[in-house]
């Protein structure tokens, strides 16, 4: 359908990374010699033991917070869930009142959505045409009965970046004119390894990450709640995790998790650097394209690796038909629902027309990507929707 590719061209880094090799080397010997038990206490468990306190102080040094306070999940998913629904149910007596966004992942819409189901109410915020809450509204929305306030950090699909720190103040203050706490939790899975996650610059209260977004393993991550708010578990059991969050440790994970994300954060600059140059190029190409799109990622206050493109005219999916037979290998939307033929709540939510929103393509960038692939990029997707066009008129 286009040129043939040179070698497979992958970006789709927002949906997940490979694991780099510094970090595969971290985590080998705890799948065979160092397997023990963490709670056990005979040496080998001991040697398993050291590996996840000290995984969790690499973390807390990066978000700037005790190491009690860092929480080891499976992930952004259940990051999110435990922190939502955690905080809920054991705020249930002083207040049912949730706030969150219309352009939240799944993750968090969903479990706000099973809240609503036995009896909370929540109010889902609007966004701007690039992806930004209006703060009155916020504020507007906060009262006596209010909780928790969760807003994501950066977008998993346009990258849009909140201002977190005003956020909190705005949060802050009410909480204080009620005379109550009103936490706040934030999804930073997209921001890490491209924004500073230190949590009092922020002023939040609880934070989740996950590790594969950052060239990690899959199925690690960890929640940051800060001491001293109450939390109700969501997974019972043998009480690990200061008996938050029940199950035999993922050593393996957390060790490889923690040294992903300390690569992740001392490379920042120099990734937010590389990956800006390529999306600046990608844009500029893109002007040149004959066929009509539009740019939903913003141009300021938005991730340097994520490029989200909506093609009048044209679905998403088969675009990216075309651009795998091509060697490439980006996405629609969010990866948690690319198989969706409905347009993005996200991009619907911004005040994108579904019809133009269902021809969105993501493409986010990594340290590997490069100028070159960029022009192949471009050929290819043009070829892609030539043939696309002349398909339609047949």
């Amino acid at each position: 359908m286009t040129l043939d590719s040179p070698k497979e061209i992958y970006i789709d880094n927002a949906a997940t990374t490979s694991m780099s090799k510094e970090v595969l080397d971290e985590m080998i010997p705890y799948f065979s010699e160092n397997y023990g038990n963490p709670s056990s206490l005979y040496s080998i468990a001991q040697v398993a033991r050291d590996a996840v306190d000290e995984s969790r102080e690499n973390v807390a040094k990066i978000l700037n917070c005790k190491p009690s306070e860092i929480i080891f999940t499976s992930g952004g998913t259940e990051s999110d869930n435990m922190a939502i629904i955690g905080v809920a149910k054991a705020l249930i007596d002083t207040g049912n009142h949730l706030i969150t966004t219309k352009i939240e992942h799944h993750a968090v819409i969903h479990a706000m959505e099973e809240l609503e189901s036995t009896g909370f109410e929540v109010s889902y915020l609007n966004v701007d045409k690039d992806g930004f809450i209006n703060l009155e509204e916020l504020e507007s929305k906060i009262n006596s009965n209010t909780s928790l306030v969760s807003i994501m950090l950066a977008n998993n699909e346009t990258g849009s970046i909140q201002n977190l720190s005003k956020i909190s103040e705005i949060v802050r203050n009410k909480s204080k004119s009620f005379q109550k706490e009103i936490y706040i939790h934030t999804d930073a899975v997209q921001a890490a390894g491209k924004l500073d996650l230190d949590v009092s610059e922020l002023g939040v209260d609880l934070m989740s990450l996950s590790g594969h977004k950052i060239k990690g393993p899959k199925g690690v991550g960890c929640l940051y709640i800060k001491r001293g708010i109450p939390i109700t578990p969501i997974i019972l059991g043998g009480g690990q995790e200061r008996q938050r969050r029940s199950g035999t440790e993922n050593v393996p994970g957390i060790v490889g998790f923690s040294k992903a994300l300390n690569l992740a954060n001392e490379e920042k600059n120099n990734f937010n650097v590389h990956c800006k140059k390529l999306t600046e190029e990608l844009k500029l190409k893109l002007k040149n394209l004959k066929y009509e799109h539009t740019i939903i990622t913003p141009n300021e206050n938005a991730l340097s690796n994520i490029l989200n493109v909506c093609f009048k005219g044209f679905e998403g999916e088969p675009i990216l038909i075309g651009l795998d037979m091509a060697g490439i290998f980006a996405s629609s939307g969010s990866a948690c629902s690319s198989a969706s033929l409905e347009p993005s709540h996200v991009l619907v939510s911004m005040g994108i027309d579904p019809k133009l929103a269902i021809g969105s393509i993501r493409f986010s960038f990594s340290y590997e990507n490069t100028s070159e692939e960029v022009e192949f990029l471009i050929n290819s997707l043009e070829s892609v929707l030539s043939e696309l066009s002349i398909l339609a008129q047949t």
